[in-house]
């Protein structure tokens, strides 16, 4: 499983504050301009023709008189699917609480495989949305990693993103159980969803 920033292992309901980036999980950041609504994004520069045409690409159509004047965009995390040429695609929902109930999931040693997952995006534009993930086994850091997802306008379709391709451990050492916890967080540090979950490593698939 892809690997993420070093939390608390042990699953537990995050707190407001622990769903925020902090300096040691993440780089310095660049200081942003000051927070633009999509309506006041919309009426500046109207009248360059090129730079509205890029606007309305971007902005999918939204309609700037149903948009209020300063929104948060509501991102959501519908669900994940795990890819691989060895079975049919596992589509798993993800709670709103961000909290898994027991084994979510088994991979297959040894296997190739990518994550899929599919966002919602609503309300105003988020901006550098990314993931990171962090796997123990054993109470123990195994792996870490992050991927940059990108900005996504708020629309009424679902966004799809495709992770890259990850092979499985294998062996006696590798199989097993491991606890996960994966965050989405924006250019704001703002965190969008905590995910804690327990997945596990075997011979073959479940």
């Amino acid at each position: 499983m892809d690997k993420g920033d070093v939390s608390d292992p042990e699953g537990k309901q995050p707190s407001e504050s622990s769903c925020y980036a902090t300096e040691d999980e993440e780089e310095a950041k660049i200081q942003l301009g000051p927070k633009m609504s999509i309506k006041q994004h919309l009426e500046k520069d109207k009248d360059d023709e090129s730079l509205r045409r890029w606007k309305e690409q971007l902005l999918g159509g939204v309609d700037a008189s149903v948009v209020e004047e300063v929104q948060e965009p509501d991102v959501k995390i519908l669900s994940l699917t795990i890819i691989t040429a060895d079975r049919s695609d596992l589509v798993l929902d993800i709670p709103e609480s961000g909290n898994t109930n027991g084994l979510w999931f088994t991979l297959k040693e040894g296997s190739k495989y990518h994550l899929r997952f599919s966002i919602k995006v609503s309300n105003d534009i988020v901006c550098g949305l990314r993931y990171t993930n962090t796997v123990w086994k054993t109470g123990i850091k195994v792996d870490s990693s992050k991927e940059m997802l990108g900005t996504f306008s708020p629309q009424a379709e679902t966004y799809t993103h495709e992770m890259p391709e990850e092979t499985t451990p294998s062996g006696y050492f590798a199989r097993g159980s491991y606890t996960a916890k994966t965050k989405f967080i924006d250019d704001d540090n703002k965190c969008h969803l905590e995910l804690n979950y327990t997945f596990d490593i075997q011979k073959d698939w479940a």
